[in-house]
C-alpha cells in the first residue's frame, strides 16, 4: 500500500458511460475517498459500497468526492453502481493497472484488497485504510478523518495578539 504522505497516482480510466475519468478533475475541496474493492455484486463489496452511499451526504457535506475502483470492466461496475444507486463515480480497473499504480493488487489472484486511501485536495494520501473483513470500521475511519480534514481546513482562526 502506498504510505501517508505520498502524492497518489493519477488514474485516467474510461468512465461508466465511454467518457473519461481522471481522478485529478473530480479531487474534493476538503478530501477525496478512493475506495478499491474486489468484485461487484459480491456480499462484503456490496455492503461496503452500501455504506459509502448511506454516508456519502455526510462526506459531501464535509467537502469530500468519493469514488470507487474494482478489477472489474466498466460494464460491471456501471451496473454494480446503477443497481445500488451509488451517487458518486464507480470505475473499472480490469487489468489492474489502476490496483497495481496502488499498491492494492492481491499477489497471485489480480484483484483489488480492500483499501481505501483518503486524499487532499493536492492528492497527497492522508490515510489509508485496510479492513479486509471489518467493512463496518472501514468506513468509520474513513468518516471520522474526512471530519479531521473539515475541521483542520474549514474552522475559524482565532488570531492571535501581536
Amino acid at each position: 500500500m502506498l504510505a501517508v504522505g505520498t502524492k497518489a497516482p493519477e488514474i485516467d480510466v474510461p468512465g461508466p458511460h465511454g467518457e473519461r475519468f481522471r481522478l485529478s478533475e473530480g479531487l474534493g475541496r476538503v478530501a477525496t475517498v478512493v475506495y478499491f474493492f474486489p468484485k461487484a455484486f459480491t456480499p462484503g463489496c456490496t455492503r461496503e459500497t452500501e455504506r459509502f452511499r448511506d454516508s456519502y451526504n455526510e462526506l459531501r457535506l464535509a467537502g469530500a468526492t468519493v469514488i470507487g475502483v474494482s478489477t472489474d470492466d466498466a460494464d460491471t461496475q456501471c451496473r454494480f453502481a446503477e443497481s445500488l444507486e451509488a451517487p458518486f463515480p464507480m470505475v473499472g480497473d480490469p487489468d489492474g493497472a489502476v490496483a497495481e499504480r496502488f499498491d492494492v493488487r492481491w499477489p497471485i489472484v489480480g484483484v483489488a484488497r480492500r483499501v481505501t486511501y483518503v486524499l487532499d485536495h493536492e492528492r497527497t494520501i492522508r490515510g489509508v485504510f485496510h479492513h479486509e473483513l471489518d467493512i463496518a470500521q472501514h468506513r468509520d475511519d474513513v468518516l471520522r478523518l474526512v471530519d479531521e480534514l473539515y475541521t483542520a481546513r474549514c474552522a475559524p482562526r482565532v488570531p492571535t495578539d501581536p
